[in-house]
C-alpha cells in the first residue's frame, strides 16, 4: 500500500477497498498455500507459535549448546548401529567426538557437558558382532 487513508473514509471500507483493487490486479494469484488451509489451524492455540515457527525455520535451537551435543552425541549412537559401513560408522562418530572435544577444551555457555568423546572403537566392535551374529 502507497497512499494513505484520507481522513474522510473509514478505516475498514479503506482497507476493504485496497485489498480488492490488489485481488483485482491479481497480487494473491501466485501465493504459496493458495486454496489450502492454513497451517496449524486446527491446533490449539499457542502464544509462542511465531516464536516455535521461526525457531524451525530458521534450524535454531533454544536449548544451550551443552544439551544440544548431548542429544547430537545421542542421535549419533543410534545412527551408527543402522550405519550402512564401519567407515561410515567410523565418520559420523569421529565428527561427533571433534565437537565434544572442541566443547570440553572451550566450555559453551550453560550446563556443563559431563560427557567426554564416544569410544569410537567399542562401537564399532558391537556393530561387527551384530552384523556377524
Amino acid at each position: 500500500m502507497t497512499e494513505r487513508k484520507p481522513p474522510s473514509v473509514s478505516f475498514e471500507s479503506w482497507v476493504d477497498r485496497q485489498i480488492r483493487e490488489a485481488t483485482e490486479r491479481g497480487a494473491f494469484d501466485d501465493l504459496p498455500g493458495k486454496g489450502k488451509p492454513l497451517p496449524g489451524d486446527s491446533a490449539p492455540y499457542d502464544e509462542l507459535w511465531w516464536v516455535k515457527q521461526k525457531l524451525a525455520r530458521e534450524n535454531l535451537s533454544a536449548l544451550p549448546p551443552t544439551l544440544v551435543l548431548r542429544k547430537e552425541a545421542e542421535d549419533a549412537l543410534e545412527a551408527a548401529r543402522t550405519a550402512p559401513s564401519e567407515r561410515a560408522l567410523r565418520a559420523l562418530l569421529d565428527e561427533v567426538n571433534e565437537k565434544i572435544r572442541e566443547a570440553i577444551r572451550r566450555p559453551p555457555m550453560g550446563p556443563p557437558l559431563n560427557m567426554g568423546p564416544i569410544d569410537v572403537d567399542a562401537v564399532a566392535a558391537r556393530w561387527r558382532e551384530e552384523r556377524e551374529g
